[in-house]
C-alpha cells in the first residue's frame, strides 16, 4: 500500500511536472466553476426566499458583469485561506469570520433589490 509520504514524493517529483501542471489546471477550472456558481448564490439563498437555480443564474450574471473584480476577489480569498492554513490551520479562526463578513458585504453590494433594503 502506498503511504502518504510516498504519494507526496511522487507528486512533487521534478520528473512528474506535467502531471502536477495538469492537476493544478483541472483543479483550478473546477474551483473557478464552483466559485462562479456560488459566490452570490449561497448568501442569496440565506438572505432571500429563492431557489438554488435562480440564485446560481444570478451568481453567473454577477461574475459575467464584474469579471475582473470577481477574479481578484477569488485570488484574494484563495491567498488568505492558504496563508491561514500554514500555522496548522489556526489562522482560519481569524480569517474565516473576516472572509465571511467581507463576502456578505460583497454580496449586498452587488445584488440590488427593487423591493428590499
Amino acid at each position: 500500500m502506498p503511504s502518504t509520504t510516498g504519494v507526496i514524493q511522487a507528486i512533487f517529483n521534478p520528473e512528474n511536472w506535467e502531471f502536477l501542471a495538469v492537476y493544478l489546471f483541472v483543479g483550478g477550472v473546477f474551483a473557478g466553476l464552483v466559485f462562479t456558481v456560488s459566490v452570490v448564490s449561497i448568501p442569496m439563498i440565506l438572505d432571500r426566499d429563492t431557489d438554488a437555480i435562480s440564485a446560481a443564474i444570478t451568481s453567473l450574471q454577477v461574475v459575467a458583469e464584474n469579471t475582473i473584480v470577481m477574479v481578484l476577489w477569488g485570488i484574494l480569498l484563495t491567498g488568505l485561506v492558504i496563508v491561514a492554513l500554514i500555522p496548522w490551520g489556526f489562522g482560519l479562526l481569524l480569517v474565516g469570520p473576516l472572509l465571511g463578513h467581507a463576502s456578505w458585504h460583497a454580496y449586498r453590494g452587488t445584488i440590488h433589490w427593487i423591493d428590499g433594503p
